[in-house]
């Protein structure tokens, strides 16, 4: 298994995880104020978040996608694809941080 997809893995996974939680406050503060700019943000997050999950899915539990993923992706494609997820996590982090400040 490839450095480089687990990498993918662990960034997709935590940008799930990321994503639900500003989804959550999002959401909460939707009903709260019914504006448009956080309704922009939870569907925003809701897009995002199933971008992610298909990634993990396609990872981690498509039987031919995985076996492809797993064993015939050259490692540039791997950096590639696993800086995008890597930057992905540091902005949803960031963003994470800013909304929970």
């Amino acid at each position: 298994m490839s450095l480089w997809l687990d990498l993918a893995r662990i960034a997709s996974a935590l940008n799930v995880l990321l994503l639900l939680a500003l989804g959550a406050v999002w959401a909460r503060s939707y009903l709260r104020l019914r504006s448009k700019h956080t309704l922009g943000m939870l569907v925003f997050a809701a897009l995002l978040c199933v971008e992610n999950g298909f990634a993990l899915y396609v990872y981690f539990l498509d039987p031919i996608l995985t076996a492809w993923f797993s064993n015939q992706v050259p490692d540039p494609a791997w950096q590639a694809m696993a800086a995008f997820h890597v930057l992905e996590t540091a902005a949803l982090a960031f963003l994470t941080w800013v909304t929970m400040d």
